[in-house]
């Protein structure tokens, strides 16, 4: 590990900027909203990486993912191409542990197994900026934020009328085309985008070869509605039906899935005393819907059918009693429903079965300039789920800069909890008795710029997690015991979800950027610790299956006052065990990448790039492929 440290930064000394931004840059500080509220990054305890508008466009993204897996500490697991079932893990956490917001509207599916987000079908569209919080994040964020939060947010409108548009199209007859176009008035900010990405793709399975094609169309809209000097309305909107292609274990198949996901924001902002107290009040809907096809069937060629629904109302205030204190409070409503089936092969009619979950919450943050350069935090949160009872979190921290922002010393104590699935619950696996996740993580961290020249950041964390959910099997002779009768019934299952899990992750993060003239570097190393503590597990003290101990990235480049930008990276992941209980180990890897673009003129861009430059033969998941070397070229332009 020491040798892969030190290598990190020794390349950081000689590769530069980066296509994403950590923490914040001397002297310019970056504002962390996904807080809830904005604050400069040397007043914030947490741990955040915050991608502008400009590394976004540098980096080519298809997928959200795309760029996140190219930030410290995060691991990606798919299964097959874009398109396939996607996993994403902060800090070794597991993918339904970690929040996913756009927009200010929490994304996920209760009807999933562990009902979090599916990041598969989230693109980059029409992204301006995206943050990372690190570590529980539960006193502002509530449930399923043990492993961190990603909020991204869509474009702002800036000029009476503005648009852009792109096309790019590659490898595996990949085509993806978007645009948005917006503007902004004393009556109203307002912007629409539309995209659609389609490929043929590749095999799911890594004994296929007939190829698993995705398609995707999505869209974004949102108007802002300027109702007095200090009073405003809110209306937002996220869409996507998706249909991909994939595998059974045994390989080729014509299955398939449908996809479609809504999201709605309706929200009312007003600001008491002379501006001292902003106020919000927001309702959200998100609707999932999945289905999946068999069209081997001779009967019902529907084999899955999934709806899951999200409600949420809330409030929030933040008083600014002075300027250097702060206060963030607020109450929260959400409304879980989810029915489910698989539909036999019979011209039966099939039930879907509805279930539901409430929570009721209250938070509290505040936020205190004490002396000059040191800001203490410290909040809480209790919620109150109709299934499980109550549960209350709390988190402190500090933050001190000696010198303006120049160098920034963090240090943090989180909680958080994730509250069981609807799935978990109320399936033919479920019980109704199982109780919420609970983490409790610290990190410390240090970070130093000089100027826009170099910065450097190390953060060192830790976290227990504990009433793991995991799937319990029942024994296959003997005597069964009650939770393998499925509930209230005399039927008997092979296995139930149940709290029989512990784990423990630490590691450390590092970062480095370097800027000189037009050349730019930037590197990254995470060491991820994730190890089962589950007492009696065979799998004790094993590194928890699909998160890598090692990872890293380094990207060097150039960029010239003429308007080319050009680079290669290399992010590296390393082996990780396949699943829990198994022996079999995939191996880790690394992947070279290569990116160019050229401003032709005022608001026209060419761009292009290669990636996976020497055709690494990879796997993130045992016997599922993976993308080999794949080019893209496109063009950008904006008015």
């Amino acid at each position: 590990m020491r040798l892969a440290i030190l290598a990190c930064f020794a390349t950081s000394a000689f590769l530069p900027a980066a296509a994403h931004a950590d923490e914040a840059a001397g002297g310019d500080a970056i504002i962390v909203s996904a807080l809830r509220v904005p604050v400069d990054a040397d007043r914030a305890a947490a741990t955040a990486t915050v991608i502008d508008d400009a590394a976004i466009i540098a980096t080519q993204p298809f997928t959200l993912t795309d760029i996140l897996i190219r930030t410290p500490g995060i691991s990606l697991t798919r299964n097959g191409g874009y398109g396939e079932a996607t996993s994403l893990r902060i800090r070794g956490a597991d993918s339904s542990q970690s929040l996913m917001v756009l927009d200010g509207m929490r994304l996920s599916d209760p009807s999933a197994t562990a009902g979090g987000y599916g990041f598969s079908n989230l693109f980059a569209d029409d992204l301006e900026r995206i943050e990372i919080l690190r570590g529980p994040q539960s006193i502002l964020w509530g449930s399923d934020a043990i492993g961190g939060v990603v909020n991204a947010t869509t474009r702002k409108p800036t000029k009476a009328l503005e648009g852009r548009f792109a096309v790019e199209a590659g490898s595996n007859d990949t085509v993806f085309a978007r645009g948005g176009l917006g503007g902004t008035n004393k009556l109203a900010d307002w912007r629409v985008s539309i995209s659609r990405f389609y490929t043929t793709g590749i095999s799911a399975r890594g004994n296929g070869i007939e190829p698993d094609g995705y398609g995707r169309s999505s869209a974004t809209g949102s108007v802002t509605f300027k109702l007095a000097p200090h009073v405003s309305l809110d209306l937002r909107g996220y869409w996507t039906d998706a249909r991909n292609d994939f595998d059974g274990f045994a390989g080729d198949s014509a299955v398939y899935g449908l996809t479609r996901e809504w999201s709605g924001y309706a929200g009312i902002n007003f600001d008491l005393f002379d501006g001292r107290v902003t106020n919000r009040v927001v309702v959200t809907q998100i609707d999932t819907d999945r289905q999946n096809f068999d069209p081997a069937r001779t009967i019902r060629a529907l084999n899955f059918d999934a709806h899951g629904s999200v409600r949420r109302y809330e409030y929030q205030g933040t008083a600014n009693l002075s300027q250097h204190m702060q206060v963030i409070f607020g109450a929260e409503r959400e409304e879980q429903r989810m029915t489910s089936a698989s539909p036999s092969n019979s011209t039966a009619p099939y039930l879907l079965t509805p279930n539901g979950a409430d929570t009721n919450s209250l938070f509290g943050q505040v936020r205190a300039t004490v002396v000059t350069g040191l800001t203490l935090e410290a909040g809480v949160r209790h919620a109150d789920r109709s299934r499980f009872g109550a549960s209350t979190v709390a988190s402190g921290g500090l933050v001190y800069t000696p010198d303006d922002g120049a160098t920034v010393l963090r240090a943090s104590y989180d909680e958080g909890f994730k509250a069981p699935s609807l799935y978990q619950l109320f399936s033919l696996y479920g019980d109704g008795g199982l109780k919420p996740e609970q983490a409790k993580g610290w990190q410390v961290g240090i970070e130093h710029a000089l100027g826009q020249k170099f910065h450097a950041s190390a953060t060192w964390f830790a976290r227990d997690t504990d009433n793991l959910i995991d799937f319990a099997f029942c024994p296959t002779s003997g005597t069964l015991p009650a939770a393998c009768y499925v509930p209230g019934t005399s039927t008997t299952r092979f296995g139930y979800y149940a709290n029989v899990k512990r784990s423990r992750a630490k590691g450390i993060e590092l970062t480095a950027e370097w800027r000189l003239g037009a050349f730019f570097a930037n590197a990254n190393y995470s060491w991820v610790s994730a190890q089962d503590r589950s007492e009696g597990s065979s799998d004790l003290g094993r590194q928890l299956a699909r998160v890598p101990r090692h990872l890293a990235n380094v990207e060097a480049g150039i960029e010239l006052p003429s308007g080319i930008r050009a680079s290669a990276a290399a992010r590296h992941s390393g082996a990780t065990f396949d699943r829990a209980g198994s022996a079999q180990v995939l191996p880790g890897y690394w992947l070279v990448d290569m990116r160019a673009q050229w401003a032709v003129a005022k608001g026209l861009v060419l761009q292009g790039r290669i990636e996976n430059l020497t055709d690494k033969v990879y796997e993130t998941a045992n016997g599922y492929s993976s993308l080999r070397r794949t080019a893209y070229i496109g063009i950008r332009s904006q008015f």
